[in-house]
């Protein structure tokens, strides 16, 4: 299917972004397609966490921080006025580089989200519970522990115990920065395949230091350096027959 008809689901157009002074993205467009994969790759200290800490606002809470551009959900700018952060990061969720699991039972982790937003309906509960670890493929490895704290789990468990939180409040983008880069290569595996299913209900970037898995698991890759895109495209093709001889020598282990 071309990307003429895809459907964009969350894009940025020339955004800027500042810390302090600093410019540290500068004039990024890249759309995000549903029910597919962007990765975005590029040297450490080029910005990829910045860019996708922007989606959902994350850099907010960062004093000194200015953003100028657009940041569009749906064709909406999330930096309007009347967006509600904590809305935008539910239907923009995001799994972080390490693990991050409440010290918590594996069943309040999930359930955390939801009770946040109000649920209370313990058979409710318990079946978005169920539903979001299926959806992470941890579900027939801990169905009997949920009350088990989650710390007991190994790192990769955990990691997909983080998906399932994501998960659980039905979010519509996912974002994933460096979601393998603390857990052993058997988990990275799991984590793979679990984005290949996922991209089915939703749209998901992800932040990649590894080129072996953006070229795996992407259909998108955008590839950034010192702040800018310097080239965004089919993944096969930037990996193939990149337009910009930058692409190429970081591709080919030249430089990065």
């Amino acid at each position: 299917m071309s990307a003429d008809a895809l459907k964009i689901r969350m894009e940025t157009r020339d955004l800027d972004f500042f810390y302090g002074t600093k410019k540290a993205l500068d004039k990024v467009s890249v759309a995000c397609y549903e029910n597919r994969v962007t990765a975005i790759i590029g040297p450490s200290g080029c910005g990829k966490s910045t860019f996708i800490r922007t989606l959902n606002r994350m850099n907010d809470v960062i004093a000194g921080t200015r953003v100028e551009g657009s940041i569009l959900l749906d064709g909406k700018d999330v930096r309007s006025p009347d967006v509600d952060v904590v809305d935008l990061r539910r239907r923009v969720g995001m799994v972080f580089q390490k693990p991050n699991p409440f010290p918590k039972s594996i069943f309040d982790n999930i359930a955390y989200g939801l009770r946040i937003n109000g649920m209370r309906d313990k058979k409710t509960l318990e079946a978005v519970v169920e539903k979001s670890l299926q959806g992470a493929a941890l579900w027939d490895e801990v169905k009997d522990r949920l009350d088990e704290n989650a710390f007991s789990l190994s790192g990769g468990q955990q990691q997909r115990l983080c998906i399932a939180r994501a998960l659980a409040v039905e979010p519509e983008v996912i974002l994933f920065d460096e979601p393998c880069s603390a857990i052993d290569p058997i988990a990275t595996a799991k984590i793979e395949d679990l984005i290949e299913t996922l991209k089915k209900s939703y749209t998901v970037v992800i932040v990649t230091h590894n080129m072996q898995q953006a070229a795996r698991v992407s259909d998108y890759t955008a590839f950034m350096m010192l702040g800018e895109l310097v080239e965004f495209g089919v993944t096969e093709r930037i990996f193939t027959n990149p337009a910009n001889k930058l692409t190429e020598d970081y591709i080919t282990g030249r430089f990065g």
